[in-house]
């Protein structure tokens, strides 16, 4: 996942969770603090997506096998060292969090991969990833669990923009070897095109739209316009809010699917900036 907004914590304290008991009362449940990340490299996979991977021992511990599962990064200022960015991490004061997707996660290695769409430096996760060399710095807490975790469908229907990319790949990798579908990306240049370790009865289609804050109906236009499958679906769709609200609609009422087989995510929205984004996400207006 690319680019969600800073995380808004549940107490004054960034490192405790609020659950409710079986009666009722409010209790505090203790999370796991961030971790402390470094960089072993990052590279540009395609023109407009780069890949950073973390390594070392503060990696220990993390559960393997969450491949296209949301977690955070916490990014230092500019110019800030390392021990002042720990400082603050310990003490819960970094607020500056964007939501991303665990990519690969090599347990015995303790190698972690993260895709960040480069867009330039308007936004700090991305100019932060373009500065990012080997011995750069981050915060980290997660993963949470993957978003497609059933694989009993007879198709399985994929679409994302380049912001969806890392867990439409993922779940695409995850997905048995005899899985049938299609899988619909919309990247800014065919350069953008990357190689996914898809099943072979998944068909692959791109299209390129250079402009992604233009509107586009490009994606639902493709699924409008597949013959409607046999059986059991399954959905993993992420991008652009307008665009994945539009394609929802038409597969739940339109189409009949089930809700619960259907992961139909926005991560951005064209006009706002990340934190206006998540408001809106969590407002009754915003919900996909």
């Amino acid at each position: 996942m690319g680019n969600l907004a800073e995380d808004h914590a549940a107490t004054a304290s960034p490192f405790h969770d609020r659950t409710l008991t079986t009666r009722g009362i409010r209790m505090f449940k203790r999370r796991p603090p961030p971790r402390l990340l470094t960089v072993k490299s990052a590279r540009h996979l395609t023109p407009h997506m780069i890949r950073v991977t973390f390594s070392g021992e503060t990696l220990a511990g993390l559960p393997a096998g969450r491949e296209g599962a949301n977690c955070k990064i916490l990014l230092p200022e500019p110019t800030e060292t390392r021990d002042a960015f720990a400082a603050r991490l310990e003490a819960g004061e970094v607020r500056l969090r964007r939501t991303y997707t665990v990519r690969h996660f090599r347990e015995e290695a303790l190698e972690l991969d993260i895709d960040f769409v480069d867009h330039g430096d308007a936004g700090p996760a991305s100019a932060w990833a373009r500065r990012a060399i080997a011995g750069s710095f981050a915060g980290f807490t997660g993963p949470g669990m993957p978003k497609l975790t059933e694989f009993d469908a007879d198709f399985y229907l994929v679409a994302a923009d380049m912001s969806g990319l890392p867990v439409a790949s993922a779940s695409l990798e995850a997905m048995p070897r005899d899985a049938r579908g299609i899988a619909i990306f919309e990247v800014i240049s065919a350069e953008d095109e990357q190689l996914i370790a898809a099943p072979d009865g998944v068909e692959m289609r791109w299209i390129v739209n250079p402009d992604p804050h233009r509107p586009t109906r490009a994606q639902l236009d493709a699924i409008q316009a597949l013959p409607w499958p046999r059986g059991k679906t399954r959905t993993c769709i992420a991008g652009e809010h307008a665009t994945v609200t539009a394609i929802r609609e038409y597969l739940i009422r339109d189409r009949g699917m089930n809700r619960r087989d259907a992961y139909i995510s926005g991560y951005w929205k064209i006009g706002m900036v990340e934190d206006d984004h998540q408001v809106f996400k969590n407002s009754d207006q915003g919900k996909v």
